[in-house]
């Protein structure tokens, strides 16, 4: 069985994919910023659970809940970057201290969590990090554009850290969900910038008005797309990428065919400024 390293474990996607690892035998270093609250979701598998309370913005106690867990279980195999949180607001409406709190967490959280729990991967020549994006990391829209530049930036982080941690035998995963019908569309998981430019309503307005009224009516099962990450790490040879819902695969394709039409249409414009 496996040792799990998991942010944000206390409810949504994080909470679902704990709860599974638990049920089938792993025992998981279950991370939030209220650790009493992942102790109470979980009273299945009291020994198999360390609850440790730790905001991944703080890297002193990522560090120390890796201590912990060592301590504790004596290796790490699989870490799951999933604290985070949603922002919405045209782009110019975004106010700076927004923006960088937003970051904060899920890009400069993401590294954090890396730079603690890396060390005992790389010791072992062993391990699977799995960074939780977005299919808005591949694909974004109006009123989430600095949500999905978060999810960019998690992108371009595993695409160059699966080719870093390949030669020592670390497999590395990004999952770019749809929606899931977690609470991620709450007050809890998603911040909300005034509309103060009335130019933007044409443009992000659609957006704003859709997410809003889609709390509790998301597509997706988060209990099946945490099987299917527990699943990935049993694969022989895990993607690189993994698209979770039927909306997430439209959206991906949709901005694949985009990419190859342009590509095609502009190409001599392209390869006419060489030297």
């Amino acid at each position: 069985m496996s040792v799990w390293f998991v942010t944000g474990a206390s409810r949504g996607l994080g909470a679902e994919i704990t709860r599974e690892a638990l049920d089938r035998g792993h025992s998981v270093i279950a991370t939030a910023r209220d650790a009493a609250a992942v102790l109470k979701a979980y009273p299945q598998a009291p020994d198999r659970l360390l609850a440790v309370g730790a905001d991944v913005t703080a890297p002193e106690q990522l560090a120390a809940a890796v201590e912990a867990g060592l301590a504790a279980f004596g290796r790490i195999d699989v870490v799951v970057n999933n604290a985070g949180y949603g922002l919405v607001g045209a782009v110019e409406e975004v106010s700076d201290q927004a923006a960088r709190d937003l970051f904060d967490v899920n890009v400069f959280g993401v590294l954090n969590t890396l730079r603690a729990t890396l060390p005992t991967l790389r010791a072992q020549r062993s391990g699977h990090v799995l960074n939780i994006g977005s299919v808005g990391g591949f694909a974004t829209a109006p009123a989430v554009g600095l949500y999905g530049a978060s999810k960019f930036a998690v992108e371009g982080i595993t695409e160059a850290l699966h080719g870093e941690l390949a030669p020592v035998g670390v497999r590395v995963t990004i999952v770019e969900p749809g929606g899931f019908r977690t609470d991620f569309l709450s007050g809890t998981s998603m911040r909300v910038e005034p509309a103060s430019i009335p130019d933007y309503e044409a443009g992000a307005g659609p957006v704003r008005a859709a997410l809003a009224g889609n709390d509790g009516r998301q597509p997706g099962d988060p209990a099946k797309a945490a099987k299917a990450v527990v699943d990935v790490t049993e694969a022989a040879e895990p993607p690189l990428r993994l698209q979770l819902g039927a909306d997430a695969v439209d959206r991906v394709e949709a901005k694949l065919d985009l990419v190859r039409r342009e590509l095609d249409q502009w190409r001599d414009v392209a390869l006419s400024t060489g030297i």
